[in-house]
């Protein structure tokens, strides 16, 4: 009975970082989406919202996040489908889906990077917030503080998120309806219609959406990739209704719900900045706000960063100390790059993101779709032990370096004005069709050593 017990904390505590999710670990659902909803509830897309309204108008901004909903939900859906179907997140299913046992650890180190960038993003924006109101604490020790008190919300994995998600919720909601309704009591700054406003020398449509589009890119791309962690704990019995949540509604709320939230305030208050406009409103509310819809996303930002860690480290160095170990070093690193100055980086740092994880979300859909269910080209599953993959495979490899390569020159600037504003999506199409080619060229040889004789047929992509 000890052993049982023992057992059945340690499977909570590591929460398959390395395996496929068996079917008696898989959850609901609404648990599901519930986790997820605590990326989708965070500042940043209200801010992006607010900063594109102001930036280059309403409508504009309306039109990037209508974009964002559709290209998030369809490849989030898409992604959510193999995801379930095979157990395994994108980390997972990169090594047999087109890029070996190693090429994927180094995908997934890149990915890990980007969340602890964002813990130390999100963590600075809490620590900011606090130091408004208790001046006597030196930022620094806020951000050593909010660092570290995620450590513990991450340490029994998904189930222990969705009670922590479930809780605070109620409260989220509470506090943004307070916000909304004293603004909306109060005299706006901009006099006229929200969907009107438009700054100076702006027009609707042409460069200027494009740069909002181009704006929007990094965070599709990110959400479209999250939600593997999340999607491949659905129940087989609840497919179609898990794949649907968890790939579209949060995409749903946090482009199209939280944005057009964003827009209203940003015009309506003539701020960007959420931190800054709840805590006008409604006071030590707002700042409490701010702390918890941080908290929400930072506990999601260590779970992913810990995964992709583990991945990692596992294969490149066979260095296994266990997903709660990652957990403690996400944050310690984040810790590390508030007090470095994260912040003051996050231009360069969000171009390159968008570039990357936007052309790795088209790649790996590619050789689901394309490759794997339309060529019946290499193994029709995503094989993830290594054992039976080669370590390198050059389709997804050499496609991810060529279109990361080519979509961060667009990128900066060296291609042109159109290019620079659509520089994510031409990465995209780059890998997209890179992929199929390779595939084709190299006729599937570096997919797999060996056919595995233990794949359910739940587990075919095709």
């Amino acid at each position: 009975m000890a052993e049982i017990l023992t057992n059945s904390k340690q499977e909570k505590k590591e929460d398959y970082a390395l395996e496929k999710v068996p079917p008696h670990y898989r959850m609901n659902w609404w648990s599901i989406t519930n986790v997820t909803l605590g990326v989708a509830t965070a500042m940043i897309f209200m801010q992006m919202g607010s900063l594109m309204a102001l930036s280059f108008g309403s409508v504009n901004a309306l039109l990037a996040e209508i974009y964002a909903t559709v290209m998030a939900g369809a490849l989030g859906i898409g992604i959510a489908y193999y995801a379930a179907k095979s157990g395994l997140n994108t980390n997972l299913m990169a090594r047999g889906g087109g890029f070996g046992y190693i090429g994927a650890s180094i995908t997934s180190f890149i990915y890990a990077i980007n969340f602890i960038m964002y813990c130390a993003i999100e963590g600075a924006i809490m620590a900011s917030a606090v130091h408004e109101y208790l001046q006597v604490v030196p930022v620094w020790a806020l951000m050593v503080f909010f660092g570290l008190i995620v450590i513990p919300f991450n340490w029994f994995g998904m189930k222990q998120l969705d009670k922590l998600q479930k809780w605070s919720l109620p409260i989220f909601i509470i506090l943004l309806s307070a916000g909304i309704i004293a603004a909306a009591n109060m005299a706006p700054v901009f006099k006229g219609s929200i969907w009107s406003f438009l700054p100076q020398g702006a027009q609707a449509g042409g460069s200027a959406l494009l740069t909002c589009i181009g704006i929007m890119n990094g965070l599709v791309g990110i959400m479209a990739l999250l939600v593997s962690d999340y999607a491949r704990f659905i129940k087989k019995e609840e497919f179609k209704i898990g794949v649907f949540a968890v790939g579209f509604i949060p995409q749903l709320v946090c482009f199209f719900i939280m944005g057009l939230i964003g827009i209203w305030f940003g015009v309506r208050m003539g701020e960007a900045n959420p931190g800054v406009y709840f805590v006008h409103v409604i006071g030590v509310g707002g700042a409490l706000f701010t702390i918890l819809t941080q908290l929400r996303i930072n506990i999601t930002n260590l779970y992913s960063a810990s995964l992709s860690l583990s991945n990692f480290f596992e294969h490149v160095f066979n260095f296994k100390p266990g997903r709660t170990f990652w957990v403690a070093f996400t944050a310690i690193a984040a810790i590390a790059a508030m007090l470095a100055g994260a912040l003051d980086h996050l231009g360069p740092m969000l171009t390159f993101q968008g570039v990357f994880l936007f052309a790795w979300a088209a790649i790996l859909v590619a050789d689901a779709a394309v490759v794997k269910r339309t060529l019946k080209i290499g193994p029709q599953y995503f094989e993830h032990r290594s054992e039976y993959l080669y370590p390198w495979n050059p389709v997804g490899v050499v496609s991810l370096l060529v279109s990361s390569i080519v979509g961060s020159l667009a990128a900066f600037g060296y291609m042109g004005v159109f290019l620079q504003n659509i520089a994510a999506f031409f990465a995209a199409i780059i890998g997209f069709v890179l992929t199929i080619v390779l595939a084709i060229a190299t006729k599937g040889k570096y997919y797999a050593k060996d056919s595995a004789n233990d794949i359910s047929y739940d587990e075919l992509v095709a």
